[in-house]
């Protein structure tokens, strides 16, 4: 064997070990947990859940009264209309108030909605936050290099050996 072809076989013999030993260095860890179920069980979500159910029903209640008032008004002016008992001129402008009380409606609605949003962002927000910085910890702290979410149905495959839903309860002190 010539000398040459010595060299070149023991540096691609020095290469081919460098490789190896750094892919097996490399080794990439992945996990998943399914995000939907944990934070199902995470006691603060509870309570949020419970506040803005509380909130909502507040605002709806009022929504409620408000439409329940003016169906009232209403048949009380057609009543009024029924009987004679009123003239065109103040039928119209009767109605006319009606019908800015049914738009004043439609808008607190839409203020409904946005209470509503606001309020789930106020309650979510910090229980969220704390949730993904466990999730990241446990990621780093495990050597993850990627955590899917299975609630997301992402993921097509994985083994129960990488859930890190239990690590990641442990974390939040969640039996």
């Amino acid at each position: 064997m010539p000398f040459i072809a010595f060299i070149t076989m023991k540096k691609m013999l020095f290469v081919a070990l460098l490789l190896s030993w750094s892919m097996a260095g490399f080794s990439q860890k992945f996990g998943y947990l399914n995000s939907a179920a944990l934070l199902a069980e995470v006691p603060e979500v509870k309570q949020a859940d419970a506040n803005l159910k509380a909130f909502q029903n507040q605002l709806v209640k009022k929504c409620q009264e408000m439409a329940r008032e003016l169906q009232e008004k209403a048949a009380a002016l057609e009543r009024k209309k029924e009987q004679g008992t009123i003239s065109p001129r103040d039928y119209q402008a009767q109605l006319a108030k009606l019908q800015e009380e049914e738009e004043a409606i439609g808008k607190y609605e839409q203020e409904v909605y946005a209470k509503l949003a606001k309020k789930r962002e106020e309650e979510y927000r910090p229980i969220l936050e704390r949730v993904n910085k466990a999730m990241e910890e446990v990621a780093r702290e495990n050597g993850f290099l990627l955590v899917f979410d299975s609630s997301t149905q992402v993921v097509v495959y994985a083994d129960e050996e990488l859930d890190l839903a239990p690590l990641v309860k442990a974390k939040l002190g969640i039996k």
